[in-house]
């Protein structure tokens, strides 16, 4: 089908928010159907118009909006089909398209690098950790990249804190965190913005065996610090802990991280506003604009002493992981804001926002690829 366009806005924000349409809202989920109806899609958009830069926009919103879909691809997997082995794998091809650098750490290699927090959510399984370690480089030498940190549970039974049955199901989406920045990713490297931005993603599942870690355990991260374990079912922040010590390790600049957190910001912020927490605002202020520009909704969580100092409180361990039910979004980020030291750094919990209950106008119900293009986009306006 061709789709002809005789006049556009002297804004070329419409054309590129035209290519993102036509790439999100014809997208159609992969399902395991053994057999399926013929379906229509759309194909092929021409464009005519006089404007300078158009084919531009079109192509900027186009990559956008594949960054998103490689998003929704990776979320609607099964657990069982998108293991941490699979999802290094698929990082591997988006690194191979567009030419960039990329590590994938083994479990040993995970012992290596002192990451206790990781391997205690990974003890439970029998399917072996993985540490995705990607780069971008868009300047002239390697440095001050920006991190982009996403939680790759690929299933979360909630380990011995076990979900309810009908809270598990569903739980193939807690490594929606890892497919927004691997989706990012995409979109940057066909954007190829003037960046260094570097993607990493520890990844495991959550799983329930005779080794696997407990509440009241204490556990050692990469960064040195001690945990005390008091929920298994808050082992997102811990996978996340590890990977933002490593981030500054490795000199980032700047810190985002996106995970599908907690139940909290669900019933804070419902579904359609993605919570955000930083520690410091001009940062917050420019993933904001992104995220204003891209229709991503995103609201500001308080980040203060009084709920430090919960996350603090245990009595055996430096940390505790999770230190009650009450204000349980905003813990959750303030654990990790114990390792990203003083890096400027945002928090985004997706929890509310990574699945859509039914269709809408980008996009058919299930997973949304929410804050890849924010992610994408807030690289882009860096100057």
């Amino acid at each position: 089908m061709t789709l002809a366009l005789k006049s556009f806005t002297e804004d070329l924000t419409f054309a590129e928010a035209l290519g993102e349409a036509f790439v999100m809202a014809t997208y159609q989920l992969e399902t395991y159907h053994t057999s399926r109806e013929n379906e229509t899609y759309l194909t092929n958009l021409s464009l005519i118009a006089d404007e300078e830069g158009i084919q531009g926009a079109v192509e900027v919103g186009v990559a956008l909006g594949q960054g998103t879909n490689s998003a929704r691809h990776f979320v609607n997997m099964p657990g069982n089909l998108l293991t941490a082995t699979e999802l290094a794998s698929y990082a591997e091809n988006i690194a191979e398209k567009h030419g960039m650098e990329i590590d994938i750490f083994d479990k040993d290699q995970i012992e290596e690098l002192g990451m206790g927090a990781l391997l205690a959510v990974n003890q439970g399984s029998k399917e072996p950790p993985r540490f995705i370690v990607m780069k971008y480089q868009g300047k002239a030498e390697w440095s001050n990249p920006v991190a982009l940190v996403g939680k790759g549970i690929t299933f979360d039974t909630g380990g011995y804190s076990l979900k309810g049955k009908e809270g598990i199901i569903g739980m193939k989406m807690d490594m929606g965190g890892a497919a927004a920045v691997l989706g990012a990713m995409d979109a940057i490297g066909q954007i190829k913005p003037e960046e260094n931005v570097l993607c990493l993603v520890p990844s495991t599942d959550n799983m329930i065996s005779g080794d696997a870690f407990k509440p009241d355990d204490v556990i050692v991260s990469m960064s040195g610090k001690t945990i005390e374990v008091r929920n298994t079912d808050a082992e997102g922040r811990l996978a996340l802990a590890d990977a933002v010590t490593y981030a500054n390790q490795q000199g980032a600049s700047k810190i985002i991280d996106v995970a599908t957190l907690t139940g909290g910001v669900v019933v804070a912020l419902g579904d359609e506003m993605t919570g955000a927490m930083t520690n410091n605002g001009e940062w917050f202020d420019q993933v904001f604009e992104a995220s204003e520009e891209e229709g991503e909704l995103v609201w500001e969580l308080p980040y203060h002493d009084v709920f430090k100092n919960k996350v603090r409180s245990s009595h055996i361990a430096d940390l505790n992981n999770s230190p009650g039910r009450k204000g349980h979004a905003v813990l959750a980020g303030c654990f990790i804001g114990e390792f990203v030291e003083d890096t400027p750094w945002v928090h985004l919990d997706i929890a509310g926002t990574a699945m859509a209950e039914s269709e809408h106008d980008l996009g058919p119900k299930g997973p949304t690829g929410v804050m890849s293009r924010t992610l994408a986009k807030t690289i882009m306006n860096l100057k």
